[in-house]
């Protein structure tokens, strides 16, 4: 007995000193709860942590404060954070180029050495010319925190105007630099918000903007009132002339874009993420011709063929077409059909001199295809494998383009090619630490119960068994008509690395298969994007990959939404679940920014009480509820986030810190000087992967390296 009761005594030992290694479920901050109550079509629902919306109180500072000292104990003690961060640094410190763009003699493209927090844009004359920097965003800010948002080179190449982020704020400044000297101008632009900037010769430029929001509120209030101006070069912003002003309409977004010829303005009105309206109208006139103010249709300028306009549009055709519009008669009864809707999506298409690259989705995957001004294909492009194509360059004057390519197990390279003689060169090749033999990317599809076939990308190295004991990380996104296609992302190599098998789910309510695939994802159809990714964890458990408890799921913005609605729905299946930037409540998401315009997608609690009802049913805020078991969450956001406000965030893991009582941690990280994404600096990228990477492993019982 005493022999026995010795090894009892051992045992305990081994096992305290085991749980020691690591943290423990942490004690969270006290969240004070209000007395808000909101009523909507006679149903009361409490809202008691509303205070936390108001992220300039210091209040929130404080409540902010105490979450990330909580969060960052609980990170630091993770004993193998120190060899994540390392291979991170190693496999990210590769030379990075983008596809460059040619305007007059000058070349321009970027460039990043490897670990630069931003890219640096260059020029050289001609393609073999000596390249210079023009602008590096580095030594804008000393933390990195400060992007190039936006540019364009004016048709000859005598100006480049360009955008910066500050913080990863939405908001952007606009300012001129003379590409011969690379000179900044006086020219300085602000409350620049959702614009493009479209050159009219050399003289100056259209873009959009809103008028300066009140102190204070410039990251929460509503963006009403979006107006298009002309900035002439040289002068002061109070001198620029208003184009176009819808007075009647303050939830409505427009932009402008000058024709290849330089003769027409052609302007694009939003009042969603999904459908635009499109008028035209001579430069020097001030009569505005109606192309298509139904505003029930996706359509966008391509370029100019024989004096007529080529339009990439889904009217009448939900995978896209190409149509013929006569700017001096532009009325959609008017267009004429050049290349019909085909089997698969048409994402994009290209003019050269002679040629047009038309960008379709096959399953999620690029093809390109060559055409004639006629309308007819010719050839298709040859690419490197089964991937994704970006960025594709085209030249007017020229039948060269360039276009950018990679895969799962293919980094980026830069592909040129001449159309007319059908051939082809890698123009750049990256030399990244990484095997991509080594690894497999399968195509798999799921049936739903409603006989669509929902395609997932799976991607693990090779040999792996397929008898359920590996950590899968199942990614989803499902709105707004977007599409994650396959791609090389160096942040999932410590994944792949370890032995994880990583699926890309593309679920309803993105584009994969056009506006249909969209719309069945939308509005009181939006359980079904729900259900396909739970569809997809089931199937992935059930063929071998993984099993239940072993699936971190993750998500951004409305893949934000998504990761926090499937786990109050089916909290057994996942061991961590992730998410970023979410949408997290339904009920008051159009009351910020640019939340208005979401509403396509998910319809608005106040329009109705069927409406109201659907999206309380899934809310994720609203659907916490005590005695689950819900897994370990780590809640990413950032303070400025003027696009998903952190607000969703707060109140979202408040109100789960709240009502969960179990032992997996329920956290929040919150970056600073960041905002929804877009310009994060490398070195906060790296830390935050760090982050969750340490806390994903951990969780899932997994020693990485």
């Amino acid at each position: 007995m005493k022999l026995f009761n010795f090894f009892i005594v051992i045992l305990l030992m081994a096992v305290s000193f085991s749980c020691n290694k690591g943290p423990k479920r942490p004690d969270y901050p006290q969240t004070k709860k209000v007395d808000t109550v909101d009523v909507y079509f006679g149903t009361k629902v409490p809202d008691p942590y509303r205070w936390l919306e108001d992220d300039q109180s210091d209040k929130t500072k404080d409540w902010v404060k105490r979450q990330v000292a909580v969060t960052n104990n609980y990170l630091q003690k993770i004993p193998f954070r120190d060899k994540i961060e390392k291979r991170l640094k190693e496999v990210w410190n590769y030379q990075k180029q983008g596809t460059p763009i040619r305007k007059g003699k000058y070349w321009f493209f970027s460039k990043n050495d490897g670990l630069q927090n931003q890219s640096v844009l260059y020029v050289k004359e001609g393609p073999d010319g000596q390249e210079r920097v023009l602008l590096d965003p580095n030594k804008l800010s000393d933390d990195g925190t400060v992007a190039l948002a936006d540019f364009a080179i004016s048709e000859n190449g005598k100006f480049m105007a360009y955008a910066i982020s500050r913080g990863g704020s939405d908001w952007r400044e606009i300012f001129v630099k003379e590409v011969a000297t690379g000179k900044d101008l006086d020219d300085h632009l602000k409350w620049v918000k959702f614009s493009d900037i479209s050159w009219l010769g050399e003289e100056g430029f259209f873009y959009s903007r809103y008028d300066a929001p009140e102190k204070g509120q410039e990251l929460t209030n509503l963006n009403r009132f979006q107006q298009v101006f002309y900035h002439k070069v040289g002068e002061k912003q109070e001198q620029d002339l208003l184009v176009f002003k819808d007075s009647v309409n303050p939830l409505s977004n427009y932009t402008a874009e000058v024709d290849d010829d330089g003769q027409h303005l052609i302007l694009y009105g939003t009042r969603s993420t999904n459908n635009n309206s499109l008028m035209i109208k001579k430069i020097n006139d001030d009569k505005w011709l109606v192309a298509d103010t139904t505003y029930e249709n996706n359509t966008s300028y391509i370029g100019t063929v024989e004096g007529k306009y080529w339009v990439l549009t889904d009217y009448d055709a939900p995978r896209y077409r190409i149509m013929a519009v006569d700017p001096s008669n532009p009325h959609i009864d008017n267009w004429k059909e050049v290349v019909p809707e085909d089997g698969n999506v048409l994402k994009g298409a290209y003019l050269s001199n002679s040629f047009a690259i038309l960008h379709y989705m096959v399953d999620a995957e690029s093809r390109l295809f060559v055409f004639d001004f006629n309308g007819e294909k010719k050839y298709e492009m040859e690419l490197p494998g089964p991937g994704s194509v970006a960025a594709v360059r085209t030249i007017r004057d020229d039948d060269r383009a360039f276009y950018y390519f990679h895969s799962y197990n293919i980094p980026g390279q830069i592909i040129s090619t001449d159309l007319d003689k059908q051939t082809s060169k890698v123009w750049f090749e990256p030399e990244v630490d990484f095997d991509g033999d080594q690894y497999v990317t399968e195509l798999v599809f799921v049936d739903a119960d409603d006989g669509a076939q929902i395609p997932l990308h799976i991607v693990h190295k090779k040999g792996i068994k397929m008898d359920g004991s590996n950590p899968l990380m199942l990614y989803g996104y499902g709105g707004f008509n977007i599409v994650y296609q396959p791609a090389f992302d160096v942040r999932l190599i410590p994944w792949l690395e370890n032995g994880g098998v990583y699926v890309n789910a593309h679920i309803r309510g993105g584009g994969e298969y056009g506006e249909e695939w969209h719309q069945a994802g939308t509005k009181m159809n939006k359980q079904r994007v729900f259900d396909d990714f739970i569809l997809a964890a089931e199937k992935l458990i059930e063929m071998g990959y993984t099993s239940k408890g072993k699936i971190a799921v993750r998500g951004g913005s409305n893949g934000g939404l998504l990761v926090g609605a499937v786990v109050n729905q089916r909290p057994d299946l996942f061991g961590v679940a992730l998410p970023a930037v979410g949408v997290m409540d339904m009920l008051r998401y159009h009351k910020f920014t640019i939340g208005w315009a979401w509403a396509s997608d998910y319809g608005r609690s106040d329009e109705s009480e069927e409406m109201f009802k659907y999206l309380y049913g899934y809310s994720p805020l609203h659907n916490i509820k005590t005695g689950v078991d819900y897994p370990a969450v780590l809640v990413f956001t950032a303070d400025h986030d003027d696009r998903v406000v952190p607000a969703h965030s707060f109140k979202y893991i408040a109100t789960l810190q709240e009502k969960y009582k179990g032992d997996n941690p329920v956290l929040i990280r919150i970056e600073t000087k960041a905002g929804h994404g877009a310009g994060k600096p490398v070195s906060k990228a790296i830390e935050e992967l760090v982050d969750m990477y340490a806390f994903t492993f951990y969780n899932l019982g997994v020693e990485p390296y």
